[in-house]
């Protein structure tokens, strides 16, 4: 039965969507094209139709949550507008975002296997990083004249590095320990 345009265009969706959260939990290379498109409810005929390539999908998935978690920073600032900066810092360094794998920040999650991969996903990746950079630096209070830029840098080397190492280990208590140092951190990093 042949597909019409709409119902290929939804499931191209649909499969980078999928893809975009299994590739966050198990990484580029952690998970088949056959288990892939069966998460998103086709076959893996149909993969070959909708991509050119394994590459090509890991690049419009990494779009997508990349651009999904840029989002969900601006939103949280948005409705805390009397501590924009510490609404990000408190959705980013949270128990339930280290928890949250599948829909959580991408740089993070595949940071280390993005490293491994093309030029078009290291480009997707770096052009998300720079986004988280531009919400960052205009969420940083620049009243001395300090360079916004290179605060948001380390307030996001240290956000991901934290997430990141409290993703890794066992115990739970040291876990909580690289989120709370973290945020006293980037708090004062920010104020400085």
């Amino acid at each position: 039965m042949r597909v019409s345009r709409v119902q290929a265009s939804e499931n191209r969706q649909t499969v980078i969507n999928v893809a975009s959260r299994l590739f966050r939990e198990r990484g580029f290379d952690g998970i088949g094209l056959k288990d892939l498109m069966e998460g998103a409810g086709l076959t893996q005929g149909a993969f070959y139709k909708q991509f050119a390539s394994k590459e090509d999908l890991a690049v419009q998935a990494s779009r997508r949550a990349l651009e999904s978690a840029s989002g969900r920073w601006s939103l949280a600032a948005a409705e805390n507008p009397h501590d924009p900066l510490g609404a990000v810092i408190a959705l980013y360094l949270s128990a339930d975002h280290r928890e949250g794998k599948m829909d959580g920040c991408p740089i993070a999650a595949l940071g280390s296997d993005a490293v491994r991969q093309g030029t078009n996903v290291k480009a997707v990746f770096e052009a998300g990083i720079k986004a988280y950079l531009e919400v960052l630096g205009r969420l940083i209070a620049d009243a001395d004249g300090q360079n916004p830029h290179g605060k948001a840098i380390a307030i996001l080397s240290t956000m991901v590095g934290a997430l990141t190492l409290s993703r890794v280990v066992n115990d739970q208590d040291l876990a909580q320990a690289f989120l709370d140092e973290a945020t006293k951190q980037v708090r004062e990093t920010a104020a400085a």
